[in-house]
């Protein structure tokens, strides 16, 4: 889903570094996959060709998180104030 984001924090040898895998357009998502000590983030259309492919050995991962899309609301609600 549009919206959809990986935040990958590898260890870079002294410093962290950060990359961000996002689906861009509407009807793409964001896959995480774990093969053989790597982790391959690949952002994927509906039928499932890999558009952005990035791979990270998993030794030097030091965070991977996702952040789904704000789901959708119904038309005429408004973001909770909370």
């Amino acid at each position: 889903m549009k919206g959809d984001r990986v935040e990958i924090v590898i260890d870079a040898g002294g410093t962290p570094r950060t990359y961000e895998v996002i689906a861009t357009k509407a009807g793409r998502r964001v896959e995480v996959a774990t093969r053989r000590g790597l982790v391959e983030v690949s952002e994927v259309t509906r039928s499932g060709t890999a558009v952005r492919t990035a791979r990270f050995m998993s030794s030097r991962i030091l965070a991977l998180v996702e952040h789904p899309a704000d789901a959708p609301r119904p038309a005429g609600q408004r973001k909770s104030a909370a």
